[in-house]
């Protein structure tokens, strides 16, 4: 039997409000199953939709599921950073001062809360390996991206796969056309390169053919959680560094990168609480 439930909608990655990505929040979850949690998170029609359980880990402060429209994911940045937000704004509180644990399908993330408005996520473990040259030379065709403007390429790993492309200017980032890569054909496709010296931001980042629908996400704290773990395993994590992504599609995204330690870096933005109520689920 359904039940009225708390509910909140959030913002996540812009220090602007509806310029982020945003995220749905089923705050007493407890009791939903697997078809209730799909169905809904078809319905709000958002990138990804979260549900707070118990933990079942006695470390971690809360429990979290994960839904795009489509499928179940292990880990995601906004989602994680927006539902943490949500939580303390229904009025958790720590364990630990100034550090939510968080259970999900990838274990226990930290999240940071010690620099509200900004929440930081530690990044999880990242697999690092080549990326199957024929479907480098796939992508590399549809997207029309030149030989001579890549830098690195490589498939990372930290929950969901990322087919990453590291390019030599950022504006070549910005030229390429998202339509012509759609979910399931192309998965994930991540892209990132430098601004010009004395910019406000140090890189800007896209992720196409995401599988909630649309060409583009908005903002992907995961993607750029793989990224800075890349970096740093490569020995290229030589100090904090701030990400746009978004601009392409009028979106504001900024994600502060800091490493803290040789196997530690911490991905953050601003959480914007902006629709809260009840649903009945």
């Amino acid at each position: 039997m359904s039940k009225l439930r708390r509910f909140i909608q959030c913002d996540v990655f812009s220090p602007t409000p509806y310029q982020g990505n945003g995220l749905a929040v089923v705050v007493d979850a407890d009791g939903l199953t697997d078809e209730q949690m799909q169905r809904f998170a078809a319905w709000t029609n958002l990138a990804e939709t979260t549900f707070l359980l118990k933990p079942t880990d006695p470390s971690a402060d809360y429990r979290v599921r994960i839904f795009t429209p489509n499928r179940e994911m292990p880990f995601a940045g906004h989602p994680t950073l927006g539902t943490c937000a949500s939580w303390l704004h229904c009025g958790g509180i720590p364990k630990t001062t100034g550090m939510v644990r968080q259970e999900c399908g990838v274990g226990i993330v930290e999240v940071d809360v010690s620099k509200r408005p900004t929440l930081s996520f530690g990044a999880p473990a990242t697999t690092i390996k080549e990326m199957d040259p024929a479907h480098r030379a796939d992508i590399m065709q549809v997207l029309n991206i030149p030989a001579d403007a890549v830098v690195n390429t490589a498939e990372l790993c930290n929950g969901p796969v990322w087919q990453l492309f590291e390019l030599k200017h950022a504006s070549q980032v910005l030229a390429l056309d998202s339509s012509r890569v759609r979910w399931p054909t192309f998965k994930a496709i991540g892209l990132i390169a430098p601004h010009p010296a004395g910019s406000e931001c140090d890189y800007e980042v896209r992720m196409l053919a995401p599988s909630s629908g649309m060409s583009e996400d908005p903002i992907t704290g995961s993607l750029n959680a793989a990224i800075a773990k890349w970096l740093m395993h490569s020995g290229r994590m030589q100090k904090p560094y701030l990400v746009a992504q978004g601009t392409q599609i009028g979106r504001t995204g900024r994600v502060t990168v800091t490493p803290g330690g040789p196997e530690t870096v911490w991905i953050g933005g601003e959480v914007h609480i902006l629709i809260e109520g009840n649903v009945q689920l």
